[in-house]
């Protein structure tokens, strides 16, 4: 800049003085210094839009790199900050370790099911979670919390199913197995393979599995949902045995029961054992209500003889509201006491008994009366 300002200078002065107007290439030729700053500064008003040099992409790129490794490392951080962000994703709790997880449509009627899966068989947002082996067998069914139903706001057909029918499970085509859900429509559950064992038809809708859907249904739902299924051996998908562990109002209730025809194996057992009996009345008189607490909604019996005695078949009614509870598959000892009530009450009851918001009225007379399998009378209880 100072170089051009002193040339331009001269040529002024030099029209003042009639001298020739000074030739900036005679300078420059003789004068290489002059000639280098000039380019230096002509170097320096170059367009913004020339070409990067070699040295300005080696530092963008170091930039570019320093950028990629501290955008990893807040992703490290934020993973080990909030799991529940990857988890959301694609879960990878450590309930899900050692298991792929899959996508079935709820109502895929195929009976295939995938080795060492896991797969979400909850109805709408419900989150059950069902785990397969490596033979493809369904061995654990998990919820944190049992939705129940509705039936007013979610699609299902007349008889309260959400599809048409369920998934052909191997063993289902037998005439005394059912297609039997784990975690029963009523409750939320679907209707394929990973939801469907093929269960006992006695079992499925008069037995224990019907009466636990019943009590939970009756509570209102349950928490810590927990299903563990067992199997003979690793070729069939006919369960042996089931066990259901879950949480009514803070009551930790265990259900455990085979794969069988209650109604059979009760039958033997009454054949076989001398201490079963199917008492006459003079018998069935030891057996007594001890106790009715209305509020507490609970009734205890108890057999003040000295012979078992099977219950099976036996009702209990409260008089008021005609409502009634029968004994399914029971032995009571003798000088032992049977509970019968409100699970969500009361954690020590052996069966639980709840009609609609209450069974027994709190206030008004309301006794109770135990019937034999003759229909007889056998005790009656006066509040």
């Amino acid at each position: 800049m100072v170089i051009g300002a002193i040339l331009s200078l001269l040529v002024i002065i030099g029209g003042f003085t009639g001298q020739e107007p000074i030739d900036n290439a005679a300078i420059t030729e003789n004068n290489p210094a002059i000639e280098s700053e000039i380019e230096q500064e002509s170097a320096e008003v170059e367009p913004e839009n020339s070409e990067t040099s070699p040295e300005k992409e080696v530092v963008d790129a170091a930039e570019t790199e320093a950028e990629a490794e501290n955008t990893a490392e807040d992703l490290a951080d934020i993973e080990e900050s909030n799991p529940d962000a990857i988890i959301s994703e694609s879960p990878q709790a450590p309930i899900f370790e050692g298991y792929r997880l899959i996508e079935v449509d709820g109502g895929d009627l195929s009976g295939h099911r995938e080795a060492n899966v896991v797969v979400d068989i909850g109805f709408g947002d419900r989150e059950y979670w069902a785990f397969t082996n490596e033979y493809g067998q369904l061995v654990k069914v998990i919820a944190d919390v049992i939705v129940l139903q509705d039936e007013s706001k979610e699609p299902v057909t007349s008889k309260g199913r959400y599809y048409h029918d369920e998934a052909k499970v191997p063993g289902t085509e037998a005439s005394d197995l059912d297609e039997g859900h784990v975690i029963a429509d009523s409750l939320g559950g679907v209707a394929n393979a990973y939801n469907i064992t093929p269960q006992n038809s006695t079992l499925n809708r008069h037995g224990d599995q019907a009466y636990m859907e019943k009590v939970i249904r009756d509570a209102g739902g349950c928490t810590d949902f927990v299903a563990i299924i067992t199997y003979p051996d690793t070729k069939t998908q006919i369960p042996s045995h089931y066990s259901f562990t879950y949480t009514l109002m803070g009551n930790v209730i265990n259900d455990e029961f085979d794969n069988v025809n209650p109604d059979e194996v009760n039958a033997a057992i009454n054949e076989e054992s001398s201490d079963v009996i199917v008492p006459p009345s003079n018998v069935s008189s030891s057996v007594v209500i001890t106790s009715l607490d209305k509020k507490a909604e609970y009734i205890i019996i108890k057999n003040t003889g000295n012979q078992a005695i099977n219950l099976s078949g036996w009702r209990i009614r409260s008089v008021r509201g005609d409502q009634n509870f029968t004994f399914p598959e029971y032995l009571l000892e003798a000088n032992a006491s049977v509970k019968v009530g409100d699970s969500a009450k009361n954690a020590d009851v052996d069966f639980h008994w709840l009609d609609g918001r209450g069974t027994w009225n709190n206030s008004e007379s309301d006794p109770a009366e135990l019937y034999n399998t003759s229909g007889e009378l056998v005790d009656r209880f006066d509040d």
